[in-house]
């Protein structure tokens, strides 16, 4: 066991999920990145980082449609979260190149703009990066770095048009409650082009499946970018700033930044990318929920492999599985369509064969005809979508 693990439950129960009132967050020391521990108002997570908090969620939660709150991952830059957020206090300003700046309360939000609700995935720019060989330098998250919600909220659209947004506009920067712990540290502060701000579909919310924020996962407010990485999908959010120019920051021009132009930003370490631009859409991919890596099977058994597959708003088409590591493939069966921006759930039934070692693979296509890599890699460790790979034992 773990000695510091007493210490560190203690420590994490001082993180308090979201309710109306205030809201309260404390660090926590380094642990064992194998362990599970428990923040108040979650589940057991797997913890990756000590500051910020950096939480991944056990794979078999993925088994639902939905992630539950409670197990959601969580991710944070910047390790100086508040100490209390009073949802009454609370303001949304809306500022910069606008006709009519705004302070909007929650309230406001919830009463004089219209609701919207769309189910989509959170995925980290980083998930499966310890999955990347070579291995690159960054938080080695396993497959947990992502959850599928339904979102409510208001659209991004409509606050800026009650601002009344100059039409010459050309960039809008987001910035939350999160600050630097020392002021060499950039502050985190993401942009999306006014056409993408202004699109309908990136939302400003205040739910998150049917209840409010976790504070862990952004309260009281959460920018929502559907289809797109979670690099961008601003939690604490306070500010935001319409730019009548190109915005630049450090999270925009020097982070999250992978090889322009290149499919699947693909690289290989003898010869890296001279040019790179910030990582966006997430790509087409699949991954094995059921059963777990190093799972021993019964000869002559069924079992119903099951995964997500995911993609940028294309929209999943086909689920493709193969059991003799990638020399025959079969269709495997899709599940409900939850809407483009969704994950969507396949299965395929395999009747297991004599005793043995069995390597699985899995990948999916989307509407576009867009599928996975054989192999993936860059330096950054972002975006992986190469074919997945599941070890199996019969016994």
């Amino acid at each position: 066991m773990n000695p510091f693990r007493p210490v560190l439950l203690i420590l994490l129960s001082a993180l308090v999920s979201c309710g109306q009132g205030d809201q309260k967050t404390a660090a926590h020391p380094k642990a064992n990145p194998d362990e599970l521990v428990q923040a108040k108002g979650k589940l057991p997570l797997r913890i990756l980082a000590e500051r910020a908090p950096n939480l991944e969620t056990p794979l078999h939660y993925f088994l639902e449609d939905f992630t539950p709150n409670n197990v959601f991952f969580v991710r944070w830059h910047l390790a100086n979260l508040p100490d209390q957020i009073d949802a009454d206090t609370f303001r949304l300003r809306i500022s910069g190149a606008v006709q009519h700046p705004l302070a909007l309360s929650l309230t406001d939000l919830k009463t004089h703009f219209k609701p919207y609700t769309i189910a989509a995935l959170c995925e980290c720019a980083g998930n499966a990066r310890s999955l990347f060989n070579p291995r690159v330098q960054g938080a080695q998250w396993r497959n947990g770095g992502m959850g599928n919600a339904q979102w409510t909220g208001v659209k991004l659209k409509d606050l800026l048009e009650a601002a009344g947004i100059d039409p010459s506009a050309v960039d809008i920067s987001f910035s939350g409650l999160d600050s630097p712990p020392m002021p060499t540290v950039a502050d985190f502060e993401k942009s999306l082009s006014a056409a993408h701000s202004l699109d309908g579909e990136v939302m400003v919310a205040y739910a998150m499946n049917g209840e409010s924020l976790p504070l862990l996962n952004g309260f009281p407010l959460k920018l929502v970018v559907p289809g797109w990485y979670a690099t961008y999908w601003v939690g604490m959010l306070s500010n935001i700033r319409v730019h009548p120019d190109k915005f630049h920051g450090f999270w925009m021009d020097k982070a999250y930044l992978s090889p322009r132009n290149v499919s699947n930003g693909n690289e290989r370490p003898d010869s890296l990318a001279k040019e790179l631009a910030p990582v966006n859409k997430i790509d087409v991919r699949s991954i094995f929920v059921s059963p777990e890596p190093d799972s021993i099977l019964l000869s002559g058994k069924n079992y119903d492999l099951t995964g997500v597959a995911m993609d940028g708003g294309s929209g999943i088409t086909k689920v493709e599985v193969s059991a003799d590591s990638g020399r025959t493939w079969s269709l495997a069966t899709l599940g409900n369509d939850l809407g483009k921006y969704s994950w969507r759930h396949w299965h395929y039934i395999w009747k297991a064969g004599p005793a043995g070692h069995y390597i699985f693979k899995v990948r999916a296509t989307n509407a576009d005809g867009e599928t996975q890599p054989v192999h993936q890699w860059n330096r950054s460790g972002y975006m992986r979508n190469e074919i997945e790979t599941l070890n199996l034992e019969v016994q």
